[in-house]
């Protein structure tokens, strides 16, 4: 009877707990989040009051150690788009850490690197949701502030785009539907399967979660490569053969091809899908890939 009462109480003790941690798991989206962790040397978290929403928005900012020397000097910017629904502009924050070490190193030359939110639908404007459009919030009003607020390159020539996974996605999305906002686009550990799935379905990624018809990475792709005239935009696909989206990155890829849009890839011997481990092993190609692409202005 004892043994029983102690098996019972054991189950109830974990299922609560496992209810609590879901819990915990679902915290609800907000555009603005604060850390109770020191942030990395060099990041700074801020704000800027979207016209749009009516509300503050949080990104993350790193700043190499020469923008604070009284100089005039203006610096290119790469934006990383984080993983994952739904946005928050703490997630990718440590990657900074690879990029400031390799500053200091003189590896590459200084940059600043932006970590933006990307609002409850990550990087999709969603208006099935109120204060849901994270594309135009991160396009019309964050690049704007940042080239307003900070000495970067106030334009494409010195300003990059990337992202991993659900952040790979949005920079596809939106390296094909802005290409004249950038120098370069790298998209990694891109979720192209339930980007196909979402053309497939006319828009319907799942029974839940609908986009508008067209609006993925497949369609927007052969779009681009139909446009006349259309900007010249370096790509590079960076992805871990160990990483879940692997082989569709490398199916992605042979779709560009087709489409006669040139690209590189980076493949990562090994890694998972982690842009951390990835830019342990492989980042500084990423950041020179970037650089090679900025304009000489940028020197410093």
């Amino acid at each position: 009877m004892i043994r029983v009462f102690i098996s019972t109480l054991t189950a109830t003790l974990i299922l609560s707990g496992n209810t609590f941690a879901q819990k915990q798991k679902a915290k609800p989206f907000q555009w603005v989040n604060t850390s109770t962790k020191a942030l990395p040397q060099g990041v700074r978290h801020a704000t800027f009051q979207s016209a749009s929403m009516q509300l503050r928005v949080g990104y993350t900012i790193y700043l190499p150690p020469s923008y604070s020397t009284g100089s005039k000097v203006r610096f290119p910017v790469v934006y990383h788009l984080h993983g994952g629904r739904p946005g928050n502009e703490l997630k990718a924050i440590q990657l900074a850490r690879f990029v400031d070490k390799a500053i200091k190193e003189k590896e590459i030359k200084p940059m600043i690197y932006v970590f933006p939110n990307g609002g409850p639908v990550s990087w999709y404007n969603y208006p099935q949701i109120k204060n849901g459009a994270g594309e135009n919030v991160f396009i019309k009003e964050l690049i704007p502030h940042i080239d307003k607020t900070y000495r970067s390159i106030g334009s494409s020539k010195g300003r990059a785009i990337e992202g991993f996974s659900q952040g790979g996605r949005g920079t596809t999305r939106i390296m094909f539907k802005h290409p004249h906002l950038f120098s370069s686009a790298a998209p990694g550990g891109s979720g192209y399967e339930p980007e196909q799935r979402v053309r497939d379905n006319n828009g319907a990624e799942s029974e839940r979660v609908k986009f508008a018809p067209g609006y993925n990475t497949w369609d927007l792709a052969k779009k681009y490569s139909e446009r006349e005239g259309r900007p010249k935009l370096p790509i590079l696909l960076w992805v871990g053969t160990k990483g879940f989206n692997y082989e569709f990155n490398l199916k992605f890829s042979k779709f560009l091809q087709k489409l006669k849009i040139p690209h590189s890839k980076l493949i990562i011997e090994g890694a998972k899908h982690s842009a951390s481990q990835i830019y342990e092993m492989r980042g500084l190609d990423l950041m020179k890939f970037h650089q090679k692409n900025f304009a000489e202005s940028s020197s410093n």
